[in-house]
């Protein structure tokens, strides 16, 4: 990694950075640099294209350092609408390059699969996308060939109350040889809305990203506005957002583990786990009055605050919750039955997940101990660190055991503020966003990163917003998840990944 040593400028988490001082190479030297970055277990947070003046594409990548706390923005600029892939050297790019083809028209050359992934209209006026003469759902679909060999499609329409997402499997007899996961039914073109923003609307876009991960998207744009307007957020608010982060974590790993033991028809643990997960939801509307968490994040700080009623109830729920969640869960780990369909079905090995850059307990349960609240941390992840939650067998077990591990970890932590935090402020409006300005904000939401990264431009507006919802990385894990597996362990793979088809398709 030495071709640009002495033109590096990593920043840390959350901070912004003058585009003077950011680090731009030529196309040879910006390709050879991330390929050797990711060579050193340097990731991929986020790989895109942002139109300039004159035909030119300036190509962004944003490189994590993670034993090192530092993120590495890098560009280099397209006079063509073309450039030799990184996909085959580095696996991690596979998704994005089809994304910066769907979107820009940019195509990198050489790429094994180069198709759309969401079959999204152009991004930018002009703009040549991939996906123009496709519609949604139509693509040339990966085909096994050979005797015996059949296709089951599932979706996009599914039973009961799911979102839209199409799944292919190539199967011999029940054995899956490949998965194929075609996604973009709900596309709702947020990125491009976020244009020429901040306004009034931006804030209820980034709580809607993914409606299961208000507080997470929400938290990563605050961020965003704060380093680029140099704002500092009051400590009491710091503890009050790193709380609600915790609560939506608890909240969706007890629906998760909940919805696996029904996967397996274990209904005790499942139907314990739905009220659970609803008491939790509570508790975040104790806060402010919606169970998502939508209202309370606002940049600068929070927009409530709690006085001592609040805490004590707030503790007194987190007991409950604690006490009733032991008792569900070692139900689940003490049923023969249920370890017998979680142990070695859906296993991804260590190198494949660093291969293709998972991240969440998707990552952690192939024994990466990566965590942004640990390798990045900001507010009270500074100060209070939260032992990372890992296993190694990469197993629908191991997915489920790391959300046990977190759960555990994250009531500690808000039982910890809850008892010891001060009184304060809880807002401190932020100023102007300065121009010609990026900054990267990287949260932990509970499904793994949140990377938001935010350009302004001349007059200090939003010239691209980029949004990387940690389902980005892990679909495609969820695929290789499948082979070589019986096509009737879907349903429990798909549960243990849990991936977001909104947060994908933005």
């Amino acid at each position: 990694m030495s071709l640009l040593a002495a033109q590096v400028h990593p920043i840390a988490n959350g901070q912004a950075l003058d585009f003077k001082d950011i680090s731009t190479a030529g196309l040879d030297d910006f390709l050879q640099y991330v390929i050797e970055a990711t060579e050193h277990h340097v990731r991929i947070s986020s790989l895109f294209a942002q139109p300039l003046e004159h035909d030119i594409t300036r190509l962004w990548a944003i490189l994590s350092y993670d034993h090192q706390s530092l993120v590495l923005p890098i560009y280099t600029d397209l006079a063509r609408n073309r450039y030799p892939s990184l996909t085959p050297y580095c696996a991690q790019a596979h998704w994005f390059e089809r994304e910066l083809f769907e979107q820009i028209g940019i195509i990198p050359e050489g790429h094994p699969w180069l198709k759309p992934i969401r079959f999204q209209p152009p991004f930018f006026p002009g703009a040549r996308s991939g996906s123009a003469q496709h519609e949604i759902g139509m693509t040339d679909f990966f085909r096994v060939e050979g005797e015996e060999i059949h296709e089951v499609a599932v979706g996009p329409v599914h039973a009961g109350i799911i979102e839209p997402g199409h799944f292919r499997f190539q199967c011999h007899g029940e054995d899956v040889f490949h998965l194929e996961i075609s996604l973009g039914y709900q596309h709702r073109g947020i990125e491009k809305a976020l244009t020429g923003g901040p306004d009034r609307r931006t804030v209820h876009y980034m709580e809607t990203a993914a409606g299961d991960t208000t507080v997470g998207h929400t938290l990563a744009y605050c961020q965003a506005i704060e380093a680029l307007s140099g704002t500092e957020v009051p400590p009491r608010a710091q503890v009050l957002r790193g709380i609600a982060l915790e609560l939506e974590r608890i909240a969706n790993h007890t629906g998760d583990l909940g919805a696996l033991a029904g996967d397996v028809g274990y209904l005790p643990t499942l139907s314990f786990c739905g009220r659970i997960r609803g008491d939790v939801l509570n508790m975040t509307a104790v806060l402010c009055g919606n169970r998502f968490g939508r209202g309370f994040l606002r940049p600068g700080g929070t927009g409530f605050d709690i006085d001592s009623g609040i805490r004590d109830d707030l503790l007194n729920r987190l007991q409950a919750v604690e006490t009733d969640l032991r008792v569900a869960v070692d139900l689940l780990w003490n049923a023969p039955s249920v370890m017998a369909r979680f142990e070695g079905t859906g296993t991804v090995t260590r190198k494949l997940c660093d291969d293709i850059g998972l991240v969440g307990p998707a990552a952690r349960a192939c024994g990466a101990d990566r965590d942004i609240r640990k390798d990045m941390p900001l507010g009270i992840f500074e100060s209070s660190r939260i032992p990372v939650a890992t296993c190694d067998s990469g197993d629908v077990f191991a997915r489920s055991k790391v959300r046990w591990l977190e759960i555990q970890s994250s009531i500690a932590l808000i039982r910890e503020h809850l008892e010891n935090s001060a009184a304060g402020a809880v807002l401190s409006p932020p100023a102007p966003l300065a121009p010609n300005r990026l900054a990267v904000s990287l949260v932990e939401g509970w499904r793994g990163e949140i990377c938001h990264v935010a350009l302004t431009d001349s007059e200090g507006r939003f010239a691209r917003y980029k949004i990387v919802d940690p389902s980005f990385h892990n679909w495609f894990g969820l695929a290789c998840a499948l082979r070589d597996q019986q096509i009737s362990d879907f349903p429990l793979c798909n549960k243990s990944f849990n991936l977001s088809y909104c947060g994908h398709d933005l």
